[in-house]
């Protein structure tokens, strides 16, 4: 594994380099408040099974630079993913990414197709017409403030923890406090999290029939993820033509959905990479 940081613009993208060299390549984005930890959950299936990974830090995340005059939108986002692509001197890849990760990769897919092979996206949660009302607007803003006055233990506290399913609380907490530790600026943090919730990374849902390439939806139940409802997910794998669905099953006592399961969540994504043609 090497570190590697890419410049786009004034930003400075910190992330890593995994697996073979001459392996299909694949880059991983993460979501909001995460790292690039927090894609396949530290999981080295990917780079064992021959594949050439790159995963970096949003702008404002981790090790990453923040961005000038609050530059977190999903043009700003997608500008990014392009510079990474350019900067690894690949004319396309496999792009794999969770919530805001699958909203950027997504908008890449439509804006510049030539540049994907191959598409997973992961506990999406944006859907034209569901936009954040003002109630969960300003609850994004909540954590913000809890953020920025608090740090970490601010944010937890305005996350509310009691809105979490009994069984899934102890896993949530320690991840939330994993995660927002991890981050060099954490005010980036903060104003990402009053930027990216108001911003579009498309405009209409009919725009995904122009997805050709493979592509796999991995969803979560809303028991345990409401945050990323399925039937967001749902409606991406019927827009996306020929799209895969993935979710755990449902049953009692619910299982762990496979976007927290690192080594499950990387099988799905070399299924992907085998229907996938990164030959050019």
């Amino acid at each position: 594994m090497s570190d590697i940081e890419i410049s786009s613009g004034p930003v400075l993208l910190a992330g890593e380099l995994s697996g073979d060299e001459q392996g299909p390549p694949i880059v991983l984005l993460h979501g909001l408040t995460a790292t690039r930890r927090y894609v396949v959950m530290g999981s080295s299936v990917l780079a064992r099974g021959g594949m050439r990974v790159f995963a970096y830090d949003a702008r404002g995340h981790g090790h990453s630079a923040p961005a000038p005059a609050r530059e977190y939108g999903y043009e700003r986002l997608a500008a990014d993913l392009v510079a990474v692509l350019d900067a690894l001197g690949l004319p396309s890849a496999i792009l794999a990414g969770a919530s805001m990760g699958a909203h950027t990769a997504l908008r890449v897919a439509c804006e510049h197709r030539a540049r994907v092979k191959g598409l997973a996206l992961i506990t999406p949660s944006f859907l034209p017409g569901r936009e954040a009302d003002g109630a969960e607007l300003a609850r994004w803003d909540e954590l913000a403030r809890g953020l920025r006055d608090g740090g970490v233990e601010g944010f937890v506290r305005a996350y509310d923890l009691d809105r979490v399913p009994e069984r899934w609380r102890g896993t949530v907490e320690v991840v939330l406090r994993q995660r927002l530790a991890a981050h060099d600026h954490p005010g980036a943090i903060a104003e990402a999290l009053e930027v990216v919730p108001r911003s579009r990374p498309f405009e209409r849902l009919s725009e995904l029939a122009g997805v050709t390439v493979p592509t796999v939806v991995v969803a979560s139940r809303d028991e345990a993820d409401p945050g990323h409802p399925l039937a967001v997910g749902e409606a991406y794998a019927e827009a996306i033509p020929g799209a895969e669905l993935v979710v755990e099953p449902s049953e009692e006592p619910p299982r762990s959905p496979i976007a927290w399961q690192g080594s499950q969540l990387s099988k799905v994504l070399l299924e992907l990479a085998a229907r996938a043609d990164v030959s050019t």
